[in-house]
């Protein structure tokens, strides 16, 4: 009788650098963690790689300077720029931050409220309220400053628009800020707008495109590589992170050949066919400090086919309350196994599912994988499950 479901495990590679070969790398922990651990392999087990490594491994930086260099390229020297919706964080912003107040001479800054839109907080939102400003309404630097510029970050004890403006004013560069959820708002100022959203960004820079901006997005910087630079053609400088004080690493590109390689040498060495992805941030939200664990513009950029879709999953305490109200102990477990075999291959829209995840697999699983590795010391940048195919009728 199986006593275990779904088991994950961390699992401890060398110090990943650049030019490292990954997919032998990963390959040979799997195999050996699996030695040394007496763990027997299945179909089906996940091999789940952060993308942190995978950009690393295959030197996917640029510098500072070259993002200024794009940005003036596209800009066409801009003297004044606007951004909108830029996130408030040091370790994702701060950098490209530098490099847009380096390409031009006053910036223009329009930060949604009361936080940004992974859930970075910059006012008090009780304050808001008791306020005579609404979250429709467009708040100036001086009216911030007056009614909401004493508040910090619970967490970081930062006020991340006074870090802002020192930053880009330590690059010898004019800062003025805005408060508006309208990123139109931003055209009373500029006419040329650089969108930093994540999640929106399409529908942002149409809005801005409609009403007359020459705009651009985060997508569109570093798209393709200037004098040999990193790059990403998809997402530009989405998802990227702060390396260096004059360096980030950009979201991996070469993912997708990655995963199909090391899903080969894996059944080459076990005999198994096993799913194998690349995870970035895990999509999961903190109750306490309200933030969305998605700075990344997906949670998986790369991923086998066995991980395509969302669960098939039926609800065991609805089928116990109804159904088999009437049972109990081994009788009960009998007929939800039986019940789970005969269902149907497309569940959605039944009772019989609701209260199951509707999520993808990938982001599920991202988000297993992102609580398991973290995001600092634990030393285990491949995560590998076992079991999170099974359902209780599964021997």
């Amino acid at each position: 009788m199986r006593d275990l479901g779904t088991v994950v495990r961390g699992i401890r590679t060398p110090i990943i650098k650049e030019g490292d070969d990954l997919a032998t790398i990963v390959t040979d922990a799997i195999v050996n963690a699996g030695k040394n651990n007496n763990i027997e392999f299945n179909d089906k087990d996940i091999v789940a790689i952060t993308e942190a490594v995978v950009g690393i491994s295959e030197g996917n930086y640029v510098s500072v300077n070259t993002v200024t260099q794009d940005i003036k390229n596209k800009f066409n020297n801009p003297e004044e720029l606007g951004i909108v919706f830029p996130i408030l964080s040091r370790n994702r912003f701060s950098l490209i931050l530098k490099a847009i107040a380096r390409s031009t001479k006053k910036l223009y800054v329009l930060l949604s409220f009361p936080a940004d839109e992974v859930g970075n907080g910059i006012l008090d939102e009780e304050r808001l309220y008791k306020s005579d400003f609404s979250k429709d309404s467009t708040i100036s630097e001086e009216e911030y400053r007056e009614y909401f510029g004493d508040w910090l970050h619970p967490f970081t004890g930062i006020n991340m628009l006074d870090f802002y403006k020192e930053l880009i004013e330590a690059e010898g560069c004019e800062a003025h800020f805005i408060l508006s959820n309208n990123p139109v708002d931003i055209l009373k100022y500029t006419k040329n707008v650089l969108t930093c959203d994540i999640h929106t960004r399409f529908q942002t820079k149409f809005l801005l495109k409609e009403y007359g901006a020459n705009v651009l997005g985060l997508f569109d910087i570093m798209n393709a590589p200037i004098n040999g630079s990193g790059y990403n053609e998809k997402y530009g400088m989405l998802g990227s992170n702060k390396s260096t004080e004059e360096k980030l690493k950009l979201f991996p590109r070469t993912g997708q050949a990655l995963v199909e390689e090391i899903q080969r040498r894996l059944k080459e060495k076990t005999g198994k066919t096993m799913e194998v992805m690349v995870y970035g941030d895990g999509a999961f939200k903190d109750p306490v400090g309200h933030i969305w664990e998605l700075a990344d513009p997906v949670v998986s950029p790369a991923y086998t086919s066995g991980l395509e879709g969302t669960p098939n999953e039926i609800k065991l305490k609805y089928v116990s309350d109804n159904k088999f109200a009437d049972l109990r102990g081994d009788a009960l477990k009998e007929a939800i196994k039986q019940e789970i075999r005969n269902k149907e291959k497309d569940l959605k829209g039944q009772m019989i599912t609701q209260g199951t995840t509707p999520r993808r697999l990938t982001d599920l699983i991202g988000s297993l994988c992102d609580l398991t590795s973290g995001s600092g010391d634990k030393g285990t940048p491949v995560v590998f499950i076992q079991g999170y195919f099974d359902n209780l009728a599964s021997e």
